[in-house]
């Protein structure tokens, strides 16, 4: 019966289990007697199974009725839900075979994420826990617009910065990365006050990205980074109002 059905004894052991199908008499020798109406129950529930019906809604959706309508339209519903999902899945796994990005980047970064070091897709796909999506639609367009040759030898040196390097360095990078944190700032004012698009409580974006910054950045890095802060605070302040 099982190979009949497309099968397996194990299934059918299974289904008898989970009371889908009815165990069959025994005949004097102890082998069970299956009938016709046990396979055609077997395939009707290969059949629901084969519609993606879960087993433990395959009674509802075999009986008759109002009851039945009602369960298959709820499965009509999940299964467009599931479509539209791999759908998107598959146009994502599309766009990172065609820009060879990382598989773990997230969504919509495919473009951007070979342009970037590995700390700043780490920190990125941090950001898509913490801000919501206008907030990471606009860091999509600060990356993309951070590509040409300048910008991306400026993202390298910040990468490559060796942790023993000294203050005319690390002064003169700050200096020169300072104008594009400036311009960004103009354009997304947001960034200087993130709180209407943080997606988790402000103590605990804060917190996380304290540690992010800690552990995927060096402490060249990060002194770095708080010399461009520092320098754009400074020229801001000087503006006459």
């Amino acid at each position: 019966m099982a190979e009949l059905a497309g099968t397996t004894v194990n299934a059918v052991r299974f289904y008898h289990r989970s009371g889908l199908l009815e165990e069959p008499e025994r005949k004097s020798n102890g082998y069970k007697q299956y009938r016709a109406r046990h396979l055609v129950r077997l395939l009707r529930i290969r059949r629901l199974r084969d519609l993606g019906v879960p087993l433990s809604r395959i009674g509802a959706v075999d009986a008759e009725g109002d009851e039945a309508l009602e369960a298959l339209r709820v499965l009509d519903a999940e299964l467009q839900e599931t479509i539209q999902r791999l759908q998107g899945a598959r146009a994502e796994v599309a766009a990172i075979l065609e820009h060879r990005a990382p598989p773990g980047v997230p969504a919509g970064f495919e473009t951007v994420a070979p342009l970037m070091s590995e700390a700043d897709r780490s920190i990125v796909s941090i950001y898509g826990q913490l801000y919501d999506e206008q907030a990471m639609a606009d860091v999509r367009r600060m990356i993309a617009r951070d590509t040409d040759g300048a910008s991306r030898a400026l993202d390298r040196e910040f990468a490559e910065l060796p942790e023993d390097a000294g203050e005319a360095r690390r002064q003169d990078l700050a200096e020169r990365l300072a104008p594009v944190l400036a311009t960004h700032l103009i354009d997304y004012p947001w960034l200087s006050d993130p709180g209407p698009h943080l997606s988790r409580a402000q103590s605990v974006t804060d917190r996380t990205m304290a540690e992010a910054m800690a552990e995927l950045y060096t402490a060249a890095q990060r002194d770095v980074l708080r010399r461009v802060l520092l320098i754009v605070r400074t020229e801001r302040e000087s503006r006459p109002r």
